[in-house]
């Protein structure tokens, strides 16, 4: 039985997501950056870690600069 990457206990079949080639718990799929719960491949992928598209990637990882990477000038 794999275990989760995020909380390392073990999934069980009724409650697994499968993203980024791993196991989780549906609430253990989580942005890195605001916590938001994500759907599996509604999201943005870095080093393994997922982040939701909107705001936390473009603004972490996007184009820098105003207006850019969808995220305006807001930074973290």
């Amino acid at each position: 039985m794999p275990n989760c990457p995020r909380c390392e206990k073990p999934v069980y079949f009724a409650e697994k997501k499968t993203s980024l080639g791993k196991d989780w718990h549906s609430f253990c799929l989580k942005c890195q950056k605001c916590q938001k719960v994500l759907t599996p491949g509604s999201h943005a992928e870095k080093e393994g870690k997922p982040y939701c598209h909107n705001p936390c990637y473009s603004a972490l990882f996007g184009p820098g600069g105003f207006g850019r990477g969808g995220a305006e000038s807001y930074k973290y």
